[in-house]
C-alpha cells in the first residue's frame, strides 16, 4: 500500500514541473528590450537571452566615435540581459512552492 503522504508530494511536484514548463515556454515567447544613450540604442532580446535584433538612431553613427557605439551597444546589451534575469526569476519564483514561501532563488538566474 502507497504511503497517502508519498502520493501527496508526487503530485504537487508533478504540478510543480507543468507549471515550470509553461513559465520556461512563456519566457522563451517573451522580447525584451534593453537601451542606452536615452533611447538611442536599443537591443530586443528573447526571455532566454537570445538577441533578436539592435538598433540605432542614425544621430549615433553621425556623430560619435567607434568606441562610444561600441560602449552604448554594450550597455544596451548589458541592460536587456539584466531585465532578462529579472523576468526570469520573476517567472521561476512564481511558478514554484518557493513563491509561497516568500523565498528567492539564488542569483545563478
Amino acid at each position: 500500500m502507497r504511503n497517502p503522504l508519498q502520493s501527496l508530494i508526487q503530485s504537487q511536484v508533478a504540478a510543480f514541473q507543468t507549471q515550470l514548463v509553461e513559465a520556461l515556454d512563456e519566457l522563451s515567447r517573451m522580447e525584451l528590450e534593453g537601451s542606452s544613450g536615452g533611447g538611442a540604442v536599443k537591443v530586443l532580446m528573447t526571455g532566454g537571452g537570445e538577441v533578436r535584433r539592435v538598433t540605432l538612431e542614425p544621430a549615433v553613427l553621425e556623430n560619435a566615435d567607434k568606441e562610444l557605439v561600441e560602449d552604448l551597444v554594450t550597455a544596451a546589451m548589458r541592460d536587456a540581459l539584466t531585465k532578462v534575469s529579472q523576468t526570469k526569476r520573476e517567472k521561476i519564483v512564481s511558478a514554484t512552492p518557493l513563491a509561497g514561501m516568500g523565498m528567492d532563488l539564488p542569483d545563478i538566474f
